[in-house]
């Protein structure tokens, strides 16, 4: 539907119409080697199963199962995957330090109705010839899944498009996301402040605090991206589409009494 050429509509323009950011439609996959597109693969997984590891034991974990990977690779590698370990201690969460950071809002807080607390949070694609990053809004008393968008940059574009499409299904009291500079940023804290939601921010090194993202994450690629081994951005987009949609409306939680997060979401109506 976009005609790069159109004499009267700029591309900007003719994406707005069409409910598009414009990054998404320059996007193609980002890519690094075959071989460091393996490593980040079994990185990824290894740190889904254990998220205290840090670039040194990650690179004696893969040396451990045969793989040529010093700590300088393997620190590069997941710095360019936005993984780091979750334990405290100073200097963790890469932010601009020009960037205001909010408190932690959700400590001893007992979250009891839909609308209550949103979070976000950006994680790691791997497709078979590069890599993407998908961003999504979560609502943490359902877990229902408002909206999510992919990207081959971690640009803040890509974030505010997610949480401008939640923002049209309702409003949160409270907004929680780490202190990544995407979330720190003036355009996105902005967003927020104007439509008078409180922001939180989860403290140093301490991705637990935003543990129901966390969750999302690991059952996303372990019951879809990893099943499916995407070829393309394409294929990524089409399938995750499906796969949230079904999340929403048809996956059974047991911390929600086996109801879906769509059912349970809608109950504030």
């Amino acid at each position: 539907m976009i005609e790069p050429g159109n004499a009267r509509l700029s591309v900007r323009r003719q994406c707005e119409l069409v409910g598009l950011s414009r990054s998404s439609w320059y996007y193609e996959c980002a890519t690094e080697s075959a071989d460091n597109l393996r490593l980040m693969r079994r990185i990824d997984e290894e740190y889904l199963r254990h998220p205290f590891k840090g670039s040194r034991q990650m690179s004696v974990w893969l040396k451990a199962q045969g793989e040529a990977a010093n700590r300088k690779r393997v620190r590069r590698l997941m710095r360019l995957m936005g993984l780091e370990a979750i334990y405290p201690r100073p200097r963790t969460t890469e932010r601009n330090p020009a960037h205001k950071i909010y408190p932690y809002l959700l400590r001893g807080v007992e979250i009891m109705r839909p609308d209550h607390v949103w979070s976000t949070d950006i994680t790691y694609i791997p497709l078979r010839g590069g890599y993407l990053y998908l961003a999504a809004v979560m609502d943490w008393h359902s877990r229902f899944v408002l909206s999510w968008r992919l990207s081959n940059t971690l640009d803040v574009g890509f974030c505010l498009d997610a949480l401008e499409e939640a923002l049209t299904r309702s409003r949160p009291e409270i907004f929680n996301t780490d202190q990544g500079v995407q979330f720190t940023s003036e355009a996105f804290t902005s967003r927020l402040q104007g439509s008078a939601v409180r922001i939180s921010m989860d403290g140093k090194g301490r991705a637990l605090d935003n543990v129901f993202v966390e969750r999302l994450w690991r059952t996303v690629k372990y019951e879809e991206v990893y099943v499916k081994a995407y070829e393309t951005a394409r294929e990524a987009e089409a399938n995750l589409a499906s796969y949230f949609r079904y999340y929403n409306e048809e996956r059974f939680h047991s911390s929600l009494a086996d109801r879906t997060p769509g059912a349970v979401y809608r109950e504030k109506w």
